[in-house]
């Protein structure tokens, strides 16, 4: 298994995501501190954070995509105070850690399925097929992240991460260029994912073989 360092040899450019956090990184602390003092906890805002997509889901799935996205945009706060929370309490718990990750896998089919139901009751076919690939995207981003972490390996470049992916799908929504939205979705998760792919066969090529 390689070490941390080797590790992050492999992954040592700034994502987008990096960027946003170390630029909001005071209005985070704030935001945790504050949720800290009102007797908020994190799991607690994960699990809100998710029933609020599952609201902006239900809308998508009616075609009401403009109050979907708005939704989307007011619960976007919980998706950080979650976080801030727990680095505010200095919490290590990786139960928390697990559910932040599986939710946010279910928030992603919620979000893109209700969209594939949408386009399935209008007969829209070809529709439903991009958004059955990119809700397939989604998923191998996070799990190739996953199962690289898994081997010791720090793998979270890419240019749709799920910051990326959530950007563009608001934008998709309150546009109404939602089949725009979802190609693009589905196109730059899939490339995301053989990105991901790649830095892991870098890392792993002096690896021994039987």
């Amino acid at each position: 298994m390689l070490t941390q360092k080797q590790a992050d040899k492999h992954s040592d450019k700034q994502t987008f995501s990096d960027w946003l956090r170390y630029h909001t990184r005071d209005l985070t602390a704030w935001l945790g501190q504050s949720g800290l003092r009102m007797g908020l906890t994190p799991d607690a805002v994960t699990i809100a954070g998710l029933v609020v997509v599952m609201l902006a889901a239900w809308q998508a799935a009616i075609g009401s995509f403009a109050i979907a996205g708005v939704i989307l945009i007011a619960g976007s706060p919980l998706d950080v105070l979650d976080g801030a929370l727990a680095r505010a309490m200095k919490r290590r718990n990786r139960f928390g850690a697990l559910l932040d990750s599986t939710l946010d896998r279910y928030a992603d089919g919620f979000l893109l399925g209700s969209l594939a139901y949408y386009f399935s009751v209008h007969g829209q076919q070809s529709e439903l097929l991009i958004s059955l690939l990119a809700l397939i995207g989604a998923y191998a981003v996070s799990y190739v992240r996953a199962r690289a972490e898994g081997l010791g390996i720090v793998c979270k470049d890419g240019w749709f991460s799920r910051v990326e992916r959530t950007l563009v799908l608001i934008g998709a929504l309150l546009t109404g260029w939602v089949v725009a939205g979802v190609l693009i979705l589905a196109i730059g998760s899939h490339l995301t994912a053989l990105q991901r792919i790649a830095l892991v066969y870098r890392a792993t090529r002096s690896d021994e073989t039987p």
